[in-house]
């Protein structure tokens, strides 16, 4: 148990994972629109996002050549992430960002 609780501190400890959550909050993302959003290298963001999904904070499914990572909501540290975001400054925008997203990929 300690070990799946220090995994997810250790994940949810650092602001980009925390901004890849909330970007991941309402739409599904591949590594590289992570990593154009969040102005990261694409390499840096799979590494944010193996912790995540070692943590069980996120899932990926590989989809021919991309891999799409999706928020696992099952989960109470995501549930209480995004309470957090509600409070987080830098989270705000990212989570009205991946709304918009969301939105623009619904088949009309």
């Amino acid at each position: 148990m300690n070990s799946n609780l220090d995994k997810t501190f250790e994940a949810l400890a650092s602001l980009p994972r925390r901004k890849i959550m909330a970007l991941l909050s309402h739409v599904e993302l591949t590594t590289s629109e992570l990593a154009e959003k969040l102005a990261i290298s694409a390499p840096a963001t799979s590494r944010h996002l193996s912790v995540l999904e070692n943590a069980g904070l996120v899932s990926s499914e590989r989809r021919g050549q991309f891999v799409y990572y999706t928020l696992n909501g099952d989960s109470l540290a995501t549930r209480l992430s995004g309470f957090m975001f509600e409070l987080c400054p830098a989270a705000a925008p990212l989570k009205r960002e991946s709304k918009a997203l969301a939105r623009k990929r619904k088949p009309t």
